[in-house]
């Protein structure tokens, strides 16, 4: 392979989702940094992919992005990977991108699976335009402020949730916007318990207060965009 930071995408759930290129990528890399080397290593053993695992994540140091940078300065394959999905989405990988970009060295994207872009591929929700949040905040005054300004938006509204907070989530949302707009939530996608639902915001709620599985695993919660826009 050319010399590169590769930014591979992994599954969210189901592993036949893991792309050709990308198992032949992580074959070949050098060096393969990782948010959590043991899930990773999970994951290569499966693949039965020997490869160097190194840990990168928000609490790394700028010594280990600098030595991943090197790497690809002296000829050598460097692969990005998350513990699910896609790099840098909602995790701080972009650091060393744009570390790598900076070296003028080359970045290639491996794409595949995304939690939230396969959330409103399935939501029925309109996806012409949308924006993506991240997680919310845990403390309910700066949710509600982020929640208050996504309620008037006129596109798609995506964001990360904690299974422990989509009801305290979804109450806020149904005193924001009342509870006929309309939302989604997409949990344990590609999972055996997948759950893709749409509805008013109030039946989001009563559902979701109604079965307690549903605050359990990965959610991405979706809101319409202010009706008429």
């Amino acid at each position: 392979m050319e010399p590169a930071l590769y930014i591979v995408a992994t599954p969210i759930g189901n592993l036949a989702d893991i792309s050709r290129r990308a198992v032949e990528v992580l074959g070949a890399a050098d060096l393969v940094a990782a948010e959590d080397t043991r899930h990773t290593g999970q994951l290569l053993t499966t693949l039965d992919i020997r490869a160097t695992l190194v840990a990168y994540h928000e609490h790394s140091a700028p010594a280990v992005g600098e030595r991943l940078r090197d790497v690809v300065a002296k000829g050598q394959c460097v692969v990005l990977v998350s513990d699910a999905g896609t790099p840098t989405i909602s995790d701080p990988g972009y650091r060393l991108v744009r570390a790598v970009q900076e070296a003028g060295l080359p970045v290639v994207p491996v794409p595949g699976a995304c939690a939230l872009i396969a959330a409103l591929s399935a939501s029925g929700l309109p996806s012409d335009r949308f924006s993506f949040g991240g997680f919310l905040p845990s403390k309910r005054e700066a949710r509600r402020q982020r929640l208050t300004l996504a309620a008037r938006a006129r596109e798609t509204q995506l964001f990360y949730e904690a299974p422990h907070r989509i009801r305290d989530t979804l109450r806020d949302l149904v005193a924001i916007c009342g509870p006929e707009r309309e939302g989604g939530i997409a949990r344990e996608l590609t999972k055996r318990f997948e759950t893709v639902r749409r509805a008013p915001v109030g039946d989001l709620l009563a559902w979701v207060e109604g079965d307690s599985n549903q605050e359990r695993g990965e959610i991405v919660l979706m809101l319409a965009p202010v009706p008429g826009t």
